[in-house]
């Protein structure tokens, strides 16, 4: 995998102060995306055990609330190998900091569904996983009041929450809401 920036003392993308780490490769292709140029899997730098290694020593600084992942797409099967090592030493390092994550899948059709099915890192991610912002950007859809997501079509999602209820229940600053007839 490659990624496209780590972008440190990040406030926009999750609450609190975050450590957001833009992988490379996207093929859902947004129009009016914001980061057109990660749709390439080859843009950027090659994501090692080394660049893991700095990612975890800076969010040991406990002015971090936690990790995002964005792109490009964290969740394509391409990417998801390098995301759940990262993921995994995270939450086993910090287990009080949380983990968003941004996608263009569908959290109920796609990464519960298919991906869940059929590729055992997924699975795993989700295990990890407190905050899924899912659904592609539509252009048409844009609404720049929204918090920490940019058109409102997109969910932003209990990740454990929902597994527990097995039914999506949404995140709005720190309060949870049943979204009726959203079952995973």
């Amino acid at each position: 995998m490659n990624y496209a920036e780590i972008k440190e003392y990040d406030i926009a993308n999750g609450p609190g102060i975050r450590l957001s780490l833009f992988v490379s490769g996207c093929t859902h292709k947004c129009l009016g995306c914001f980061n057109e140029i990660a749709w390439d899997f080859s843009y950027g730098q090659e994501f090692t055990r080394e660049t893991e290694d700095d990612i975890l020593r800076a969010l040991a600084d406990e002015s971090y609330q936690g990790l995002t992942l964005l792109g490009g797409e964290p969740l394509d099967p391409r990417n998801q190998s390098a995301v759940l090592s990262l993921v995994r030493r995270f939450k086993t390092s910090f287990p009080k900091k949380d983990l968003w994550c941004f996608t263009g899948y569908l959290f109920d059709r796609d990464v519960c569904g298919w991906m869940s099915k059929t590729l055992p890192e997924t699975r795993e991610l989700l295990s990890y996983l407190d905050i899924l912002v899912d659904g592609p950007f539509v252009l048409e859809k844009k609404d720049v009041t929204l918090l920490f997501k940019g058109s409102s079509n997109q969910r932003t999602i209990d990740v454990q929450e929902s597994l527990r209820r097995g039914e999506i229940v949404l995140w709005e600053a720190g309060n949870t809401s049943m979204s009726p007839n959203a079952k995973i």
